[in-house]
């Protein structure tokens, strides 16, 4: 399963646009362009298990850099300082990575 069969192809476009430049992406506004933030708890699931490369449950700092490009595979990579702002912002239990219920 892909992300466009969850979220709408024009919206992740959208969303992708939004935060080109370096220092732009705002999970939260991604979120609400993508329409992630419109789906059903199961709809968030069945992507957080997309997003979770590895399939270790969780979403680490790694995998959360290459963020964007599972959303877009021609997407830019998170800065160092995008991507700990939204590991800061998600993980719960300060354990240096997102668990499903932080997502």
């Amino acid at each position: 399963m892909s992300l466009a069969s969850i979220l709408p192809a024009e919206a992740i476009g959208n969303a992708i646009r939004e935060c080109q430049a370096p220092e732009s992406f705002c999970h939260k506004k991604f979120f609400q362009l993508c329409g992630l933030t419109s789906k059903s708890p199961q709809d968030v699931k069945v992507i957080f298990s997309i997003l979770d490369n590895d399939g270790s449950g969780f979403i680490e700092e790694e995998e959360l850099k290459f963020f964007l490009q599972r959303f877009s595979p021609n997407a830019r990579i998170l800065t160092e300082n995008e991507t700990k702002k939204f590991l800061l912002a998600a993980d719960e239990d300060n354990d240096g990575k997102i668990g499903a219920e932080g997502f």
